[in-house]
């Protein structure tokens, strides 16, 4: 029933807007039209709209903008408002309809006025703890130690065995082009990229590879290195130093951080301070969170 309801209320409201643009497109040019009175002094309680004495304001209509479904997010705002006031208009005089709140609406209204007010608390704790210094202090905290890293660009043939490994260093050592002995004898993936592998840096690479990576110059051939994947000739084509990233690339990483901090320290102290009873002795079937026939009178 739940929801179905939502179903039909997001029809009403396609309906809603589909009807406002009608109307808007259909009108005849030649019309007596009436200029409308602009509000500058509107405000969230200014009234918009009296349906058999209950008033929708300004302000609901803001908040049901707010909630709308993303494909009606963009059109014109003059169809906005006349589609969510004629919603708004039509759910008032459904609701008006039924005598008396079901017990379903009664606990999707006690969780909506829960989950708001949570929110709100959220809002005001996530602007006390988000500020341009917390973010500073938590970015600085995190690489205030940290040394830059040395990354590697570098190439390899592997083959084999040593002894292939030690000829292709002959025919280099006499001139030969490395990406071409690559391309021509290497046994691993990066052969056809002419043995290159990219940038890679600390912990990536197996260990023997990386040890001897780490004591050649730029532009230097390897001594034939062993690993569990066969025998390697190694070029380092380049290093750089791998720099702490930027504040602005972690901002939003960091604000969540410090977001999530605040909720659960604030949730923790509340926790502490509150009398939670959980009744003991109950063997309530998880199952049972799937029946809404229980919502029934």
């Amino acid at each position: 029933m739940i929801r179905i309801s939502s179903l039909l209320a997001g029809t009403a409201l396609a309906l809603s807007f589909a009807s406002a643009s009608f109307a808007q497109d259909a009108a005849p040019e030649t019309a007596e039209t009436v200029e409308p009175v602009e509000l500058t002094d509107a405000t969230a309680d200014t009234v918009v709209a009296t349906v058999n004495g209950t008033d929708i304001t300004l302000g609901h209509m803001i908040i049901t903008r707010a909630q709308l479904p993303g494909q009606y997010q963009q059109l014109p705002p003059d169809v906005l408002f006349e589609g969510i006031l004629d919603q708004l208009v039509q759910q008032t005089l459904l609701a008006e309809t039924l005598e008396e709140d079901p017990r379903r609406v009664e606990l999707a209204m006690e969780n909506e006025v829960r989950s708001l007010r949570a929110g709100e608390v959220i809002t005001g704790l996530t602007e006390t703890a988000i500020t341009d210094e917390t973010v500073q202090d938590a970015y600085d905290a995190r690489f205030a130690e940290t040394e830059p890293v040395t990354e590697y660009n570098a190439s390899h043939i592997l083959v084999e065995t040593e002894e292939e490994a030690t000829d292709l260093i002959a025919r280099l050592t006499d001139g030969a082009d490395f990406a071409e002995l690559a391309m021509e004898a290497s046994t691993g993936p990066s052969g056809p990229n002419g043995g290159e592998l990219g940038w890679f840096g600390p912990g990536m690479m197996v260990a023997p590879f990386e040890e001897a990576v780490v004591e050649m110059e730029v532009d230097q051939i390897s001594e034939p290195v062993q690993t569990q994947f066969g025998w390697h000739v190694i070029k380092l084509n380049e290093t750089r130093l791998q720099e702490a990233p930027p504040l602005e690339q972690l901002r939003p990483e960091i604000e969540g951080e410090l977001q999530q901090q605040a909720i659960e320290d604030r949730v923790a102290e509340l926790t502490e301070g509150a009398e939670i009873v959980r009744p003991e002795g109950q063997n309530i079937d998880p199952a049972l969170l799937s029946d809404l026939t229980l919502l029934n009178p």
